[in-house]
């Protein structure tokens, strides 16, 4: 970074402090830590503070893991990424195109249907007024939101960023593999790139040193996200990890201790374009291009009382992971920081 630590410190303090930000920040090179921050509580009613070793909660974070699962998978030769959906799973889906691919589940353009669609749904919250949270438990639990309805396009017609497809991408994993999806990644993803901190906890018996996610309303008041979101969280997101470990799962994954090269060419690959300039999406990670060149991969979640944010900058092997337990403050930050990498 070309900027002194101290105007740094200065700089990111000010942000923290003019946007209330509740979270970690955390960013590293190849030369080691550059800056490392907590803020806020991590439980407010006891006034406990984050600390850089708090867990969090990263939402849609956790298609990351996923797509690393899909792909370790591939490279066993259990599956291919042309496979079929129809040919992989014994679930009925009766309106979905017998076409579809995991390629297209991975890239968001299958087109089938979503069980959270944002252009009929504003709040992740109502889902669970019909559907209670604390019975979304295992990935099979989401089926009935989704599996009878109908497609929304032809397959591999454009990107629609879709949470069903990942669930689905889940199911195949666990079919494969014969083991829950989440003792799966905790197992190929978290062990090998020694995240210990991390895992897929329930909301009814999260461990020590874990942030509650608030929810704050505009008069002021504000309440945990502990009936806003599913109770334990699955192949689209839910997990908790610290910003450490986040880092590892990057430095793991960069350097072939997850998938090899090869395969980390084709996550990295800019598969189809999104709905913004210059933004693309390979495996499981955006990207962002500036002159034909890639100059960020990066992930991100949004849950009620969750947001996070985390890239890997190639120009400078630079790694930021920002998590937070409030609705926003991580791409603020994010932004700031990018500035000055």
């Amino acid at each position: 970074m070309k900027l002194k630590n101290v105007e740094l410190e200065t700089i990111l303090a000010n942000m923290v402090q003019e946007i209330d930000f509740s979270g970690v920040i955390h960013v590293e090179n190849d030369t080691g830590v550059i800056h490392t921050s907590a803020h806020g509580f991590s439980n407010r009613s006891d006034a406990i503070p984050n600390t850089t070793n708090t867990r969090f909660g990263i939402a849609s974070g956790c298609k990351f893991f996923t797509a690393i699962g899909i792909c370790q998978l591939v490279e066993r030769g259990s599956i291919s990424f042309h496979s079929k959906l129809s040919n992989l799973l014994d679930h009925s889906f009766p309106q979905f195109n017998e076409e579809v691919t995991v390629h297209q589940l991975l890239t968001h353009s299958s087109g089938i249907p979503d069980y959270f669609d944002e252009d009929e749904m504003d709040d992740f919250e109502e889902l669970w007024v019909k559907n209670p949270m604390y019975h979304m438990r295992e990935l099979e639990d989401f089926l009935p939101l989704f599996q009878n309805q109908q497609m929304k396009f032809t397959p591999g017609e454009k990107f629609y960023y879709n949470n069903a497809g990942y669930i689905v991408l889940g199911l195949i994993i666990e079919k494969v593999t014969g083991i829950p999806f989440t003792d799966y990644v905790e197992e190929h993803i978290f062990k090998p790139a020694q995240m210990e901190e991390s895992g897929y906890f329930s909301l009814d018996s999260l461990p020590a040193k874990t942030a509650l996610g608030y929810i704050d309303k505009e008069d002021g008041t504000w309440k945990t996200n502990s009936y806003s979101i599913p109770i334990k969280g699955g192949a689209d997101g839910g997990a908790y990890v610290t910003a450490g470990d986040f880092t590892k799962l990057w430095q793991s994954l960069l350097n072939g201790k997850l998938v090899s090269k090869e395969m980390l060419d084709k996550m990295m690959t800019p598969w189809i374009e999104t709905n913004n300039d210059n933004d693309y999406y390979g495996y499981g990670m955006w990207m962002e291009k500036a002159e034909d060149k890639i100059v960020k991969y990066h992930v991100m979640g949004y849950d009620p009382g969750v947001s996070f944010a985390s890239a890997y900058y190639p120009a400078t092997e630079t790694i930021v992971v920002i998590p937070s337990n409030k609705e926003h403050g991580p791409h603020k930050l994010m932004y700031l920081l990018e500035d000055r990498i």
